[in-house]
């Protein structure tokens, strides 16, 4: 998968899934909503397994590995399928399982040296996260003076909402923005596969250009 596929859409929902169950569903309900771009975070035992099933499921789901913290977390993910791996922090280990892999990696930083670091490492795709705890908009703007120049892209995600969306995609140095409002994990526990396809159109729409 090239990134171009990933960035056409500018959005990434990020799903916590508890159940094997829920998995397909979940990813289905999003895709007729329009939204394709599925991160699945390794906060739970399945999360390798939901993968595959996407995967499997769904060929029309680009489906990344979130919440990468070790290398064999990345091994895991590459071998269930994923297309794409997100790191909450900077971890050599995890950047050197990525690049052995040929797995695309998007670290997470939130400091001018973390984003140095980042990119000596070989990468320029970064997961700004949190972004809301950490000054959001704001604060984004403040490092990209420094870094626009590199070539650098953030991915701003944590806190952000429907409301602040538009806010981040209207940076051209964000290629794109992970959210999970549009699949809460409520709405996943109950089954609410309409609600979450209509949240999808909903934030989808707020992508298109004006």
């Amino acid at each position: 998968m090239h990134t171009t596929d990933l960035f056409k859409q500018r959005l990434i929902c990020v799903v916590v899934i508890d159940r094997a169950d829920q998995a397909v569903p979940l990813a289905g309900a999003l895709v007729a909503g329009g939204l394709n771009n599925i991160e699945v975070t390794f906060r739970t035992a399945g999360a390798a397994e939901f993968i595959k099933l996407i995967r499997e499921a769904i060929p029309s789901a680009i489906v990344g590995a979130g919440t990468l913290l070790t290398a064999d977390q990345v091994k895991q993910a590459v071998d269930a399928g994923a297309q794409f791996g997100v790191s909450p922090g900077l971890s050599e280990a995890v950047s050197k399982a990525a690049h052995e892999a040929g797995l695309s990696l998007f670290p997470g930083v939130v400091t001018p040296t973390e984003i140095i670091r980042a990119l000596d490492l070989g990468w320029t795709y970064l997961k700004f996260f949190p972004a809301e705890t950490f000054g959001g908009i704001n604060a984004l703007k403040s490092l990209i003076g420094p870094f626009g120049h590199t070539g650098v892209k953030f991915i701003p995600t944590g806190g952000i909402t429907a409301v602040t969306l538009p806010d981040y995609l209207a940076m051209p140095q964000v290629a794109a923005v992970g959210g999970s409002w549009m699949a809460d994990r409520k709405l996943v526990a109950e089954n609410q596969w309409g609600k979450i396809t209509k949240l999808a159109v909903e934030a989808v729409k707020m992508t298109q250009p004006v």
